[in-house]
């Protein structure tokens, strides 16, 4: 009858812990596993932005600082970033040009698809996982659409420029880099120095094809022609540059060169965004996403290298230089964020490029939302680390000790309740026993309780019915008047006794106490499995943990305190969770064994006391 609520109980408690533990976030969350969230509001409707063209699919800068985002919560080069879209359940591709924990600045590329003009689009981006599952998932590639050719992010250190993109258009040489620039690093020229890409089938254009050039420039110094890009074939060249601070765009033929200029000069030692875009015959120049001037000429077929900064070849065969014409400098500043394209960006793309990259961190484009957390009692902090940390070997031995502890649990339970209502039944009987006179066997009859004058009540009888020592007495009562009996003597005052059948009836006795005692301790050997296996057990789980982390990490060649950390505290938890089943059962056995004690010294003494009424009141014949 108590068995059954307290396994009820158990099983209550078992759904119960399931149910904590599991993620309960307020609504969707992409996955639980990931314990911080931040929501992230591109507005393209931003005040003095304003977009009226849209800017289609396009990889946005996100910049992280300690203004916006929790370095100390994420991983310690940022494999645990991921932004998923506005739907909670879609990932987004996006790569890390820099992430620097220490100086707690970060410069992330995601692809925002479909973004609109005068329009809010969301994006969730989810950090906080130190387990073994965030690895780093930079998918350069997939975060640039496949019209972009080339990206430069010059984020390298004296090596030469990478593409981005995963088409391979890695310069041939590399220049000066700076790490202050305007995205991470960029890169310093100094007026001679020149950096020359390789001739590849996706850089190649077409004649009155489509294309894009776009970059961040800083001029440190204005000169006359100062080239910034330039492209060339045997015939024609193509040039972009500044003209003592004019921005220019240019197309020589061996004839008389054809330029378009913007109406003013930029700043010298500021940013600007240099973009030109070339489709149906018509050449438009860009600063900072506003249109400046256009060159009605055709995209040349154009195969050879790209080349920033230096002074572009004199085409061989070309005219001499005539009176008038200006000489040709190199570019003389930084540059940071080239980008080529195959297709004529619309200008919504490029204004916003320029709104988004260059407003620094108060871009008015990106807003950032408070950091969001699941709502399990253990995410975050160190705990949720070793959860996601947990192997599936872990997550067995665990479970092996949550039974264990569901067991332990219930036979305490069990027990304290068995042994609370043996004490009163015992306390009851004891009261009625004490106001016996002659005749022991009446507290087995009840009628002859009638006789008692009220003393022991309907209610005290159903008591002292559960209780061990009524057990016993009925043994010895039940043994008084058999034997009365069997020496055909009235039952009653009076009747006599032999002692060897008092020693009978003491033997009788005796066997009730080992009995009853049997009752008291079962189910205890549960509780010593518990005590004695619980931590073994759980040490079986840490020994198997620490082999899995170390496999793990010979396997990657990965050797910090990173990789090895949440693995080693996973396994640790096996050896935690043993220790937990172990110590409350060592503590509630104890604590029975001395209950259990109590009830069996009772018993004795009132056997003890049994025999001795039983010899003076039935005894006075001796064999």
């Amino acid at each position: 009858m108590i068995a059954r609520p307290f396994a009820r109980f158990g099983f209550s408690l078992l759904v119960g812990w399931l149910l904590a533990v599991a993620p309960t976030p307020a609504h969707a969350w992409w996955n639980g596993d990931w314990t911080i969230r931040k929501k992230v509001t591109i507005d393209t409707g931003a005040s003095g932005v304003s977009l009226t063209e849209a800017p289609g699919t396009t990889a946005v800068l996100v910049r992280l600082f300690d203004g916006n985002f929790q370095f100390a919560a994420a991983k310690e080069d940022g494999s645990d970033l991921r932004f998923v879209a506005a739907d909670d359940k879609t990932l987004l591709p996006f790569h890390i040009e820099k992430f620097d924990a220490l100086l707690n600045e970060a410069f992330v590329w995601v692809n925002v698809p479909d973004m609109k003009p005068g329009a809010q689009q969301t994006i969730w981006l989810y950090y906080g996982n130190a387990g073994p599952k965030a690895v780093k998932v930079d998918d350069p590639k997939g975060t640039y659409d496949s019209d972009t050719a080339l990206v430069y992010h010059f984020s390298e250190n004296k090596t030469p420029p990478t593409d981005a993109t995963g088409n391979g258009n890695t310069a041939v040489n590399a220049t000066t880099p700076t790490t202050g620039s305007l995205i991470g690093g960029g890169i310093r020229l100094n007026g001679r120095e020149a950096i020359t890409t390789g001739a590849t089938p996706s850089l190649a254009w077409t004649e009155n094809g489509s294309m894009t050039w776009s970059a961040w420039i800083k001029p440190g110094a204005f000169a006359t022609n100062a080239v910034v890009f330039s492209r060339r074939n045997d015939e024609v060249t193509f040039v972009v540059g500044l003209d003592n601070g004019v921005p220019f765009l240019e197309l020589r033929d061996g004839a008389a060169p054809r330029r378009a200029a913007a109406p003013a000069a930029v700043t010298v030692n500021a940013w600007k965004h240099l973009a030109v875009t070339a489709g149906a015959n018509n050449l438009i120049l860009f600063v900072d996403g506003e249109r400046q001037a256009n060159l009605a000429a055709a995209l040349p077929a154009l195969s050879g290298p790209a080349v920033i900064g230096g002074t572009v070849p004199k085409v061989e065969g070309a005219p001499a230089a005539r009176p008038g014409d200006a000489s040709e400098n190199g570019f003389n500043g930084e540059m940071d964020e080239m980008q080529i394209s195959k297709i004529a960006r619309s200008a919504g793309f490029l204004k916003f490029s320029a709104a988004a990259q260059g407003g620094g961190r108060d871009s008015r484009l990106l807003t950032f939302g408070p950091d969001e957390q699941t709502s399990s009692w253990f995410s975050g902090g160190y705990f949720g680390v070793i959860v996601g940390s947990l192997t599936t070997d872990g997550w067995v031995v665990i479970g092996l000790l949550f039974i264990m502890a569901i067991i332990s649990w219930y036979v305490m339970a069990s027990r304290l309740g068995y042994l609370n209502a043996m004490s009163r039944g015992n306390a009851q009987f004891l009261k009625a026993w004490q106001e016996l006179s002659s005749d022991l066997t009446v507290l087995d009859d009840p009628n002859a309780i009638k006789n008692l004058g009220g003393r022991v009540t309907a209610e005290n009888q159903k008591a002292m019915r559960t209780a061990a020592i009524y057990r016993i007495y009925h043994i010895g009562a039940d043994e008084i008047r058999r034997r009365v009996q069997a020496e055909h003597q009235p039952d009653g005052p009076g009747a006599i006794l032999s002692s060897r059948s008092i020693q009978a009836v003491r033997a009788s006795l005796d066997g009730g106490l080992v009995r009853e005692t049997q009752k008291l301790n079962k189910l205890m050997v549960l509780l010593t499995i518990c005590i004695s296996g619980g931590p073994f057990l759980g040490l079986l789980g840490t020994v198997i943990g620490v082999m899995i982390t170390f496999a793990a990490v010979a396997a990657a060649g990965d050797v910090n305190v990173n990789a090895i950390a949440p693995g080693i505290a996973a396994a640790l938890l096996a050896t935690v969770a043993g220790l937990a089943v172990a110590i409350p059962a060592l503590f509630g056995y104890n604590y029975l064994v001395t209950r259990i004690k109590d009830v069996q010294a009772d018993m004795a003494v009132f056997i003890d006391e049994f025999v001795a009424r039983m010899a003076e009141h039935y005894g006075g014949v001796s064999d």
